[in-house]
């Protein structure tokens, strides 16, 4: 296939290298409004030509949205108004019921699979892209009664070709599940880099001391607010909801470290411990 990927950043180009990689595809058109992106990946052979919008549309059989959240829900529609009954189009957004809801009666709806392949990096940029980064994870099409059948086996060969385990969900469901799963880990790691630079101003000592579990920790923390906070606006109702009861969670530990209660804090640790069995 000839693909255009629009946003050539980590998850447009290691899909892009894998796809070529698995030889489904045979040209790869990039888009990016960055000149630089554009640039580095024709330097990495990620892409082999950076294009415009309508040109790479018009050449392409599948078409790639791999943007911020907010930007895809604003291009998708006019993607769709370009496409053929013969081109397929996916994006790769971490929140999928806003997406769906913004093309549900767009009259080419149909030719658009709506796909979150479950892995990401606190990198960015082409530089960052990895051909293996998907193998073995979860990849999630949603409402795919919605899509035409040859659209939607299209996206399942890519998934396929990613060597992702496809799972198939609600886009409403997965925003609750990805909430849970993906997003609180952002929030709470923010909040933790915050708090160490707030209390610790030494940032010598933070480097020096800092023990592995630290920086894994934090390690999120280092993820570009252009992508996160574009996915904590469109997911918010279901962030706030598991931020209250992540809230709560701290407390409870607060609580037992205020009133001497060792005995709460080792059934907490030992409950938290029930994940030892789920991930291994």
């Amino acid at each position: 296939m000839k693909i255009s990927i629009i946003g050539v950043g980590l998850i447009g180009g290691s899909m892009a290298l894998k796809l070529r990689e698995k030889n489904i595809a045979s040209f790869i058109y990039g888009i990016d409004n960055n000149t630089q992106h554009i640039n580095d990946a024709l330097d990495l052979e990620i892409i082999d030509a950076g294009v415009d919008l309508e040109h790479g549309i018009k050449n392409s059989d599948l078409i790639i949205l791999a943007i911020p959240v907010d930007a895809a829900r604003k291009l998708l529609p006019t993607v769709l108004d370009l496409v053929s009954d013969q081109q397929t189009v996916m994006d790769a957004g971490s929140t999928k019921a806003g997406i769906v809801h913004a093309v549900k009666n767009h009259p080419k709806r149909s030719r658009f699979v709506a796909f979150h392949p479950m892995w990401g990096t606190e990198n960015n940029g082409p530089k960052s892209a990895i051909a293996e980064s998907f193998s073995g994870k979860a990849g999630v099409i949603c409402n795919k009664e919605e899509s035409a059948e040859d659209a939607l086996n299209t996206v399942e060969q890519v998934v396929n070709a990613l060597d992702m385990h496809m799972i198939y969900m609600n886009a409403e469901d997965h925003d609750v599940h990805t909430a849970y799963i993906s997003h609180i880990s952002h929030i709470t790691s923010y909040a933790l880099a915050n708090t160490v630079l707030e209390k610790e101003r030494e940032e010598e000592t933070i480097f020096q001391l800092a023990s592995s579990g630290f920086s894994s920790t934090v390690r999120l923390a280092k993820s570009h607010p252009e992508m996160w906070v574009p996915i904590f606006k469109q997911n918010k109702e279901n962030v706030l909801d598991v931020l209250n009861e992540h809230i709560s969670q701290l407390r409870k530990f607060k609580s037992a470290l205020e009133k001497e209660n060792y005995e709460y804090l080792e059934e907490l640790i030992t409950n938290a411990n029930r994940i030892r069995g789920i991930l291994r």
